[in-house]
């Protein structure tokens, strides 16, 4: 109709500029195209293609997977498998100073979870929580898994009754279509008497047996310093952080925080922790997760103590522990 408005919706115009963004992205990292040669097929300028790769990265369009291992960081995982024990050891390159705490972590550790789904042999699989889980779990590709189980280790409600923000059991099952067993429980009880409760509960019972027969379990790593995740994240007060601190506590683990020897510290929180024991290395495959200076005291602990025989970590965090 002559004068009607031809403009098309904002919505429209943002998933067509995505839509290009995507083209972009696939012709320059997949592909193999310079940006000249994607300004042509594209039809547009060559700051155009620019900008539509650059958007392509900014919106998280492509995922960058390396696939030539570096010299150094085989030398420290074969170093950290030595001097530990351990079974697996996957260290990623260093970006000194980036402020994203997961970063390339989180990509490797999608990479090992997906390696495991991705077989044909039923396995049950453990999941923990926290930030570098959760930005794996947002990493990987839908997958169908009806054969495999999984199962979250820690509780799944936050203090204030809400889902956990950085609880990672139902993103995964919506990611890889299998079964899921969460805990509807608090990571941390109110008492000690209401952990038993709790844990007398039919459905939890099932699942805390099932977490016990996990063969492969992937958690992070806490470290109990002023900005300890337990405490922003309110699971434990300003107070009772000083006093695990005063006792020695240097992490923890699915809420069950131990120190600088891996010990679990007795009573205080743990008498209080609604989380699944953890896991046991001497059956199964337990693989942490985690980077960062402050996270160094926590995860030597673990490892050196065989709370977990598989890590996942940097360059820096890697060598720290060799020292």
């Amino acid at each position: 109709m002559e004068g009607e408005n031809t403009v098309p919706p904002r919505s429209e115009t943002n998933r067509n500029k995505l839509d290009d963004a995507a083209r972009a992205g696939w012709l320059y990292y997949v592909a193999g195209n310079t940006q000249d040669e994607i300004a042509a097929k594209l039809g547009v300028s060559r700051q155009s293609a620019q900008r539509l790769v650059s958007l392509a990265i900014s919106e998280k369009l492509i995922k960058v997977r390396l696939d030539h291992p570096i010299a150094n960081c085989l030398e420290l995982a074969a170093g950290l498998k030595d001097r530990f024990g351990l079974r697996l050891a996957e260290i990623v390159p260093s970006d000194p100073g980036h402020p994203d705490t997961t970063l390339g972590v989180a990509d490797a550790t999608a990479l090992e979870i997906e390696k495991i789904l991705s077989g044909s042999s039923p396995v049950i699989l453990g999941v923990g929580t926290g930030r570098t889980l959760k930005a794996a779990v947002d990493m990987l590709p839908a997958m169908d898994c009806p054969q495999h189980r999984i199962v979250s280790l820690t509780g799944n409600i936050a203090p204030d009754g809400s889902a956990a923000f950085y609880n990672v059991i139902f993103s995964i099952a919506d990611k890889v279509k299998a079964p899921s067993f969460p805990m509807p429980l608090p990571v941390i009880a109110a008492t000690a008497r209401d952990r038993q409760l709790l844990h007398s509960q039919v459905g939890i019972e099932k699942n805390l047996a099932l977490a016990a027969e996990a063969s492969v379990s992937f958690v992070g790593v806490g470290d109990l310093g002023p900005n300890a995740p337990l405490y922003e994240d309110g699971f434990v007060t300003r107070a009772e952080l000083k006093a695990l601190q005063k006792a020695g506590a240097v992490g923890e683990m699915l809420g069950w925080v131990f120190d600088s020897q891996g010990e679990l510290v007795s009573g205080m929180t743990n008498e209080r922790v609604a989380s699944a024991p953890l896991p046991s290395g001497g059956r199964a495959l337990v693989v942490a997760a985690a980077r960062g200076p402050n996270k160094v005291a926590a995860i030597h602990a673990a490892v050196a103590r065989g709370l977990v025989n598989g890590l996942i970590t940097d360059e820096d965090t890697a060598a720290q522990l060799l020292a």
